[in-house]
């Protein structure tokens, strides 16, 4: 290596993003045995770090899980329940009301924080945890999370905070949602899953 001049990739910094020491109630997870069979089914939030030259930056997302879709996201400079409530918000401006669907998540202080349960139950929504140190309880989260470190921030030299708010948008929203396609969709995006699953709702609708 030393004679070809190749150097070692630097290891990603890990920084934990759970804190799962706190005083409010957890939830049972409800996805156990679940069949996820339309949208507004299933949401499911977590929390990312970005790496910046100096310090970090968080990425909270929420997903459809029958779409693999981002319908909420929010980034702070801080990792509180303000993070995960403006992410929330967002999923909820997209779709609106979406009494009895369940809200997935891990055990950690801003999903559990009583400003962010209230908001949830406000919703009509129902809450659910994964189990202590699970994450496979959110796989499709972590799926997602691994797609956007490797297809997107371990590409790019993210320096400061304005690049972040640039390129994480553009990525969920241009990339992501409307050009990567999912094996589990039928090797379409979320936005063309979720259009030909609105268009076929649409036409058992129409009354003969």
């Amino acid at each position: 290596m030393r004679k070809l001049n190749i150097q070692l990739s630097p290891r990603p910094r890990y920084i934990h993003t759970t804190d799962s020491n706190h005083p409010w109630p957890v939830y049972p997870n409800l996805l156990k045995g679940l069949t996820i069979e339309r949208l507004n089914q299933v949401w499911a939030g977590d929390i990312t770090y970005i790496g910046l030259g100096r310090g970090f930056v968080y990425l909270a997302v929420i997903l459809d899980l029958y779409s693999r879709k981002v319908i909420g996201w929010a980034i702070r400079r801080r990792i509180t329940s303000e993070l995960t409530l403006s992410a929330l918000n967002l999923a909820l401006h997209h779709r609106g009301p979406v009494e009895d669907c369940i809200h997935h998540s891990d055990r950690g202080s801003q999903y559990a924080s009583h400003d962010y349960v209230l908001r949830v139950r406000e919703a009509g929504l129902r809450l659910s945890m994964s189990r202590k140190g699970n994450p496979y309880d959110n796989a499709y989260v972590e799926s997602f999370m691994r797609t956007f470190k490797v297809e997107e921030i371990y590409l790019r030299s993210y320096q400061c905070y304005e690049d972040v708010l640039r390129n994480v948008p553009r990525f969920i929203e241009a990339v992501y949602n409307e050009k990567r396609l999912h094996s589990s969709l039928g090797y379409i995006s979320p936005n063309l899953f979720e259009a030909g699953h609105q268009n076929k709702a649409s036409s058992q609708a129409v009354t003969p």
